[in-house]
């Protein structure tokens, strides 16, 4: 199967409120205009510097996700186009992206990303570090940042009731988090969810999807 095939294949299986995330990372120009041909829009890389290259050389109706883990240093490269940030996992990276954010004149919108594996490889902050950054004074204070919901990543592995148990408590922290009042605080998303279990992600609540292999075949 190609690329189109792929792609209307698991857009056929989504539900309408499930957003598609093509992770482009390490796939060609050509092989993401062959999806952006066959309708898709959302793009995810895990490089900062991949990103902005691609940004550069792509139509510019694409909506760059960061998907990866986020290094301070590197966010005035993609702060000036980047939609979505998925793995902000401390105060501290949050503060940088509204600097940078600041500088460009945006807001970024930013998803906290939730450590639900049991993988030490995993990053991602406990709720209660998530609760006290989204309740403390100094968040209140970032104005060119929204976090828009959560983000995580369940342990590799085959057991489906483990990945179905961390899917649920990413669920769960989303909806406890969501009572938190904040004006630069607007829970909507849930992303998680891959090429290997996207389909249990969204029975447990996910509403944002993050697919490479199914679509671009093998990282290379």
């Amino acid at each position: 199967m190609n690329i189109k095939d792929n792609l209307e294949k698991i857009k056929s299986s989504l539900p309408d409120h499930v957003t598609l995330v093509a992770v482009s990372k390490t796939k060609p120009l050509g092989d993401i205009m062959e999806a952006y041909h066959a309708g898709q829009r959302v793009f995810g890389e895990n490089k900062i510097q991949d990103m902005a290259e691609k940004y550069e050389a792509l139509p510019k109706d694409i909506e760059w996700h960061m998907i990866g883990h986020v290094q301070r240093n590197k966010v005035k490269y993609m702060a000036p186009f980047v939609s979505l940030i998925h793995g902000v996992d401390n105060y501290k990276l949050l503060k940088e992206i509204d600097k940078q954010a600041q500088k460009s004149e945006r807001i970024i919108d930013c998803l906290l990303q939730i450590k639900i594996a049991e993988e030490d490889s995993k990053f991602g902050m406990t709720l209660d570090d998530a609760s006290g950054i989204l309740k403390s004074e100094n968040f209140s204070e970032l104005k060119n940042i929204r976090i828009t919901g959560v983000m995580g990543m369940a342990t590799f592995t085959d057991d489906d009731a483990q990945i179905g148990k961390e899917f649920n408590a990413l669920k769960s922290a989303f909806e406890k988090l969501k009572t938190i009042e904040a004006p630069n605080f607007q829970p909507k998303t849930i992303s998680m969810g891959m090429s290997g279990d996207y389909p249990l992600a969204i029975e447990c609540g996910s509403n944002m999807v993050r697919i490479g292999s199914s679509i671009f075949g093998e990282r290379n």
